[in-house]
């Protein structure tokens, strides 16, 4: 518990020169590897986008770090604070806010909240689709694609 933190960073980093390396190795504390072969790799250049979910601060400190995006575990009153918060972060640790992506997971189908997101520097939101019969949940996926 104590090092799953060191063991997530490490991982990552990893993972990005499995990505990005023809002949990749990585030494870390809790992930150590000699040179391996890997293919096919990603299409996405340098490598797949790297989403690091946490609460603020931890987590937002983890995807400005090693990550190309931020998923907050935050509440509809936080997100203006936190996201603008986040920003600043990147900038003080001299990485470009703009290329960092927020995205809200879970989200509710609903435009007033969704608008409150976009409001407040949300890049994207992922909506909860709840287990529905297939009548009712097509009139859910119709009304969550017109938001």
């Amino acid at each position: 518990f104590d090092s799953r933190f060191r063991l997530l960073r490490e991982r990552v980093e990893a993972m990005k020169a499995i990505w990005t390396q023809e002949k990749a190795e990585y030494h870390g504390k809790l992930v150590d590897f000699d040179p391996v072969f890997a293919w096919p790799k990603p299409v996405q250049k340098p490598h797949p986008p790297i989403h690091v979910g946490g609460a603020f601060p931890g987590g937002a400190r983890r995807a400005i770090r090693y990550g190309d995006g931020w998923v907050p575990i935050l509440g509809p009153d936080l997100m203006k604070n936190q996201i603008s918060e986040f920003r600043k972060l990147a900038r003080e640790a001299g990485r470009d806010p703009a290329k960092l992506e927020v995205s809200l997971y879970g989200f509710p189908v609903d435009a007033d909240r969704l608008k409150r997101a976009r409001d407040a520097g949300a890049d994207r939101v992922v909506f909860f689709a709840p287990p529905l019969a297939r009548d009712a949940a097509l009139e859910w996926l119709d009304r969550a694609a017109a938001l």
